[in-house]
């Protein structure tokens, strides 16, 4: 079983739109709204994929009622913790003309202490039926820096590999955890390093603690340092479509690919190509099933550095 982590979960928002101009009225062609947040929208992939997800997290109030209501209604088990307060909304707005997605991120609801100590006694007993844990995400304010570095040291005393996928002060506090995968996009692994090279930064943070990185380099593809060498795997062509739900689709793959126990040159192979499907997908956490087939078999993966001991 695969347990996915969303601290901040969300309502997500989506409207398309024919174009968006700024300072403008938009009239809004169709919407959506559904049960997400980053480990959400893993779990929606990795559970289309027929393998077994468990969503945890914080959630609140009526908007936190109606992350649950979706999330029943996907058939998603729900292990969400209640907290005080009213969980977060997300709003992206599409644009039909160019593909581009806007995005509107509330930080979400204040948690308090009691509430991320009844998520840390859940999480401790949800992850030793766990094979593979997923941490995605913000953290919601409240919580200590190192929440997920804590998380990932209680997955790995119960025997469960971790893949995180955060950001900025998050990510840097969880990485003496040593966590198994981290997936950084670029310009956040630029923002956590200081180096604009996507390689040497990758480097950086992996001397750093991180077992393997899987740093997202967009329409580029991916570059992967890990203990087995360091890889580049590219899409074989580029697709048109709202990426919002790209990285999500990544980090299932790279999951289901631990959980499977696939060497590298087949993790990132199934992670490229299962970031592409989703891209021609309105909502993050879809992908489009056919497009993942023919793209899992002709994603070229180059190694570029023999295995390197830290």
């Amino acid at each position: 079983m695969i347990l996915t982590v969303t601290l901040n979960a969300a309502l997500d928002v989506t409207y398309n739109v024919d174009a968006l101009v700024p300072h403008g009225s938009h009239r809004v062609g169709e919407s959506f709204s559904r049960a997400g947040g980053k480990g959400v929208n893993v779990a929606r992939v990795l559970s289309a994929l027929g393998i077994p997800a468990v969503v945890t997290g914080l959630a609140g109030g009526p908007t936190g009622q109606a992350i649950r209501d979706d999330l029943r209604a996907a058939q998603l088990p729900d292990e969400l913790v209640s907290m005080p307060g009213d969980s977060r909304r997300t709003v992206t707005v599409v644009s039909r003309e160019d593909g581009d997605a806007t995005v509107f991120n509330q930080s979400g609801p204040h948690v308090d202490l009691a509430s991320w100590a009844d998520f840390a006694a859940r999480f401790a007993r949800l992850v030793r039926d766990a094979q593979v844990v997923v941490l995605s995400g913000s953290l919601p304010p409240g919580l200590p820096s190192d929440a997920y570095g804590r998380l990932i040291r209680l997955a790995g005393e119960a025997g469960a590999e971790t893949v995180l996928d955060a950001s900025g002060p998050a990510l840097l506090a969880a990485l003496d955890a040593h966590p198994t995968v981290i997936k950084p996009n670029a310009a956040e692994i630029g923002e956590a390093t200081g180096h604009d090279d996507v390689e040497t930064a990758a480097e950086a943070l992996r001397a750093r603690g991180a077992r393997s990185v899987v740093a997202s380099r967009g329409p580029d593809g991916l570059y992967a340092v890990t203990p087995e060498g360091s890889w580049r795997a590219t899409p074989p062509r580029r697709l048109a479509g709202n990426p919002t739900g790209a990285g999500d689709a990544c980090v299932a793959a790279i999951a289901a690919a631990i959980l499977a126990g696939e060497p590298w040159p087949t993790v990132l192979r199934e992670a490229v190509a299962l970031s592409a499907a989703a891209v021609p997908c309105p909502l993050a956490g879809d992908f489009d099933a056919g497009l993942y087939h023919q793209l899992r078999t002709s994603v070229p993966v180059e190694m570029t550095h023999a295995p390197v001991s830290h």
